[in-house]
Parts: structure tokens; sequence; C-alpha cells
């Protein structure tokens, strides 16, 4: 069984001086010399359907960010958030490609899948675009699964920053289940508390670590947090917020992961898909602002989607600080 990708580069998607940019993706390529390329299907993607990103995002959001862009270039918000006059269509053809990985996996056209796109989605909420982010890329094609006959998913989130726009859409939604693993003290501010939900206590897990918290951190999280979330809920797909800039150098940022990390947190993501969800997996770009880093965690979850070989080569040279007490402490609170 393959795995199906998507890219979508969105080169007008670019502002002077600003971080997210095309430039993010310049060492990804050469797909066909790698270990895994018999195993991966690359899919043509096409935008979301209106009506499937009005499942996450209001007509009057829309309205407004089709008007900011056809103005554009400008920004948007604090964060900064920017657009242009392609980012409209630039946002619908990612969300469109993360719905086509999706519908791969679905109707049984691939085992798992990958969407590598920008703009970036999991800040986005259902009436604003913010932290870099337009349309809520797995939101979308989250809400889809369920029309399409998922009874319950799980979204897992290993960007640095916290997914509040994920976190919003789903608060009140009974069938999915969030885990987000994120540096504390750092965008968006507001969210990722471990109390942040009390009325999805258990449902919407939120993990909040220190700085340079890295691959042994991860691994404590897969084993004591993770898993038993999975269990607990039983999905019946999984869905991963991919965010490189919890890469131990991304400029944004101070978490700790290698991509010896990435690869062992994405392989057990995998490992408990095949248990419970009949392996069906879809893993969707989010943040990362150091390029090597892109390339580095695409080619470690690529690795772990298909069940090949991965040779990490950048190891964090930072000692991990101790996250007991914060393992404790959300454990406490899920019950």
């Amino acid at each position: 069984m393959t795995t199906a990708c998507a890219l979508v580069l969105s080169p007008g998607h670019i502002y002077p001086g600003h971080e997210e940019t095309p430039a993010r993706f310049q060492y990804l390529g050469g797909w066909e010399s790698k270990p895994y390329a018999a195993a991966v299907h690359f899919l043509e993607p096409q935008p979301a359907r209106r009506e499937f990103v009005t499942a996450v995002h209001s007509e009057r959001m829309l309205r407004d960010f089709e008007a900011a862009c056809r103005q554009g270039p400008g920004i948007t918000d604090y964060a900064p958030t920017f657009v242009t006059p392609s980012t409209y269509a630039d946002a619908f053809l990612a969300a469109g490609a993360t719905l086509d990985c999706t519908r791969a996996v679905l109707d049984g056209r691939a085992q798992n899948a990958f969407a590598i796109v920008r703009p970036p989605g999991h800040h986005a909420e259902p009436e604003a675009s913010m932290g870099f982010c337009l349309l809520n890329n797995i939101a979308i094609t989250v809400r889809h699964a369920l029309t399409r006959g998922i009874g319950k998913a799980l979204i897992v989130d290993f960007d640095v920053h916290h997914g509040n726009g994920t976190q919003t859409v789903f608060l009140d939604e009974q069938r999915v289940a969030y885990l987000s693993t994120q540096q504390e003290n750092i965008y968006p501010f507001r969210t990722g508390f471990i109390e942040d939900a009390p009325q999805a206590r258990g449902r919407i897990v939120n993990m909040p670590l220190p700085a340079r918290a890295g691959d042994a951190a991860f691994a404590r999280i897969a084993e004591e947090i993770l898993a038993p979330l999975v269990e607990r809920f039983e999905p019946e797909m999984m869905f991963v917020s991919a965010g490189f800039d919890s890469a131990w150098d991304d400029p944004l940022a101070e978490l700790g992961l290698s991509s010896a990390g990435y690869y062992a947190y994405a392989r057990r993501l995998v490992e408990l898909a095949g248990q419970y969800c009949d392996g069906k997996i879809v893993f969707v770009l989010e943040g990362g602002y150091n390029p090597k880093n892109i390339a580095s965690g695409v080619e470690a979850v690529l690795a772990a989607l298909t069940g090949t070989a991965f040779n990490p080569q950048d190891p964090s040279p930072f000692t991990e600080p101790d996250i007991q007490r914060r393992l404790d402490e959300v454990r406490a609170w899920i019950g």
C-alpha cells in the first residue's frame, strides 16, 4: 500500500522579510532517488470546494479574507500574518491538497498520507486567520472525514506553538480528541494551558513544555500520554499537525527536537494508527522556519510512514530539562 503525498509551494504567498516563505521548501525534492520512492505517490492537488471550507470557517470570515487578499500585499495581524493577491487561491489549494490526501486514505488508494503544504493552518480560527495561518487545513479535513463515516478522530499537534484554532473548532465535538505539545509561554500566549478546556477534560489534552525539552521528553510523552489517550479514545483515524519548528535550532522557538526525535515520534504515531485505526493516518505540515529542518523533518515522517530507514544527523547539543512534574500535572488533570 502506498503513501499519498501532495506538495503545495504557494510561490506567490510571500512577503518581504517574513519567515513563512517559499524558501522554507528550498531543500525539498529529488523524490525519485529517495529510499521510499517506490512507496510514495504524489497527488495533483485541487482547490478545496467552498462547502468543505465553510464547515470550519464562516462566510463572513472568507469574505473578509478574500477582500484583504485583493488589496494585498499586506499584514493582517500582529503575528504578523500576511496576505498577497495570490493568497486566497493558495490557501484553498493547501486545504484542497490536505483533503485530497485524506480522501486517498479513506478510499483505500493509500495506507497513509502527508500533505506538505503552505500556508499553514492550525492557528486559523472559525472567524479569523492568524499566526501565519489562513485556513485551518487540518480542521477542514477532519470535518470532512467525519462526514465520510469516520466515527472518531484524534489530532496530534507537535508544532512548537499551540494550535488554538484547531482546539477552538473541536472544543465541543465529542468525536474528536486533540493532543498538543508546545513550548510554554510563547505565541499564541492565551491558549495551550493544561486547564484550557475543562468541558473536554481528557479529550483535549495540552502539554506545555519548557524550552529544550527534546527527544527524550517526546519519547516519554509518546508512551505516558499519547499511547494511553489513543487506547482510551479509540480513534478510527489519526491526523497530525506536523510542525518542524519544534527543532532545537529553529529561529523562532527553543524546543529541543532533532530529526531523530521527529522520526521516533512519527514512527510511534504510525504504530498506534496501525493498532487502532487500520493504519489510517494523515500528516499535515504546519510550521518550521529553518529550511534544513523542513527537509529533514519531511524525510523523517516519510521514512516513518513508509517503514524505510532513516539516518539522522542533527543531534541537539543541549541538555534536556526534566519533565516529570509536567507529566504528573497533565496526568492529574486528565484523570
